[in-house]
């Protein structure tokens, strides 16, 4: 599976796991987390799916140690398409709606897992 990171937008793709980023300590952080995610040799069409099928796709992310991380990337990029971060289409839009007030989405999660620690 190949990945770009882009300042925009993450997409993936057929073919071997080559990411591309955005210079600086950014693009280098979401190169490490992509590196790390258990989908990097999925079949992307098994992503990719309509439906009740994205909840099946969504297993493989169920004990992927960069969840967090892509989840975030994908709310922060508004990826439209396929599973991100163990979340449907659905439950992506759910969350951005819920919280519009949300700019940064990595810090979001990283407030609520202090949170959690915390209690």
């Amino acid at each position: 599976m190949q990945v770009s990171v882009t300042s925009s937008a993450t997409y993936r793709s057929a073919g071997t796991h080559t990411p591309t980023a955005t210079p600086g300590a950014e693009g280098e952080a979401r190169i490490a987390w992509v590196s790390q995610a258990r989908c990097r040799q999925a079949d992307p069409d098994e992503l990719f799916v309509r439906g009740a099928a994205q909840r099946k796709a969504a297993v493989i992310c169920r004990h992927c140690p960069v969840i967090a991380e892509c989840g975030a990337d994908a709310l922060d990029n508004r990826v439209e398409f396929g599973v991100w971060g163990g979340m449907t289409e659905r439950q992506r839009r759910a969350l951005l709606k819920q919280h519009p007030e949300v700019v940064s989405w990595a810090d979001f999660f990283a407030a609520q897992r202090k949170h959690r620690s915390a209690v």
